[in-house]
């Protein structure tokens, strides 16, 4: 599939490769020293799905979108959730309820993220990579107000978004056993990212959107139902 998949020529800005490592690795690493304190903040246990969603999305999509390759975007996401876990021990966060699961979630997550920075590429040229920090912006906030005040926004919007998906997955597998919720989001990921890869895939056709709308919207439903 990869090889099917868009390559654009070389010499994007550096300031394309600085902002996603800036939204990859320094804000969430950031976030993680700010909020880890236990006696002042939540326990950095509490944080660390949130806060490594959030990273594997800013790597993952917006490298995929410079490189308009998938495998750097999963590559730098794979690379940012290893040195996010690795930080988050230091920080205090017990050993992992089961690494199993935190590896699957980190790999699934890593790959829907890479595989819409890879659509951006495709259908944006030089572009994507703008289109793909404003995705992951928008989806961090949401997903830092999740995480800070539970209660501030609506299931529904929050069942819409994939990096609360990687979020929700991620913090289950980290801290404790499986929900169900936690296993919808899981194929949620893993049913979009086939689905982008395939308009991917099939640009400039543009048919094959309305697959992965009705995916998107079909998954967004499916972790609904389980949050409800």
């Amino acid at each position: 599939m990869t090889s099917s998949l868009p390559h654009q020529p070389p010499g994007r800005p550096l300031l394309a490769w600085l902002t996603a490592g800036l939204a990859g690795v320094v804000a969430p690493a950031l976030a993680m020293l700010l909020l880890g304190d236990a006696t002042a903040t939540p326990p950095i246990a509490r944080i660390a799905g949130p806060t490594l969603a959030v990273g594997l999305m800013g790597a993952g999509m917006i490298a995929a979108a410079i490189a308009g390759r998938l495998w750097v975007g999963i590559a730098l996401a794979l690379l940012t959730g290893a040195v996010l876990v690795w930080l988050a021990f230091a920080l205090g966060m017990p050993r992992l309820a089961n690494p199993l699961a935190t590896g699957l979630a980190v790999i699934i997550a890593s790959t829907s993220f890479a595989a819409r920075g890879t659509l951006f590429a495709r259908s944006a040229a030089d572009k994507g990579w703008w289109i793909a920090v404003a995705v992951v912006a928008g989806e961090a906030a949401v997903v830092a107000t999740a995480a800070a005040t539970p209660d501030a926004l609506p299931g529904w919007l929050l069942a819409l978004l994939p990096a609360q998906w990687a979020s929700m997955a991620i913090q289950s597998a980290l801290t404790g056993p499986g929900t169900p919720a936690a296993s919808a989001a899981l194929f949620a990921l893993g049913g979009t990212a086939a689905a982008t890869l395939l308009v991917a895939h099939l640009w400039p056709r543009r048919w094959p959107y309305l697959i992965m709308f009705t995916t998107w919207l079909g998954f967004s439903a499916l972790v609904w139902h389980q949050i409800g």
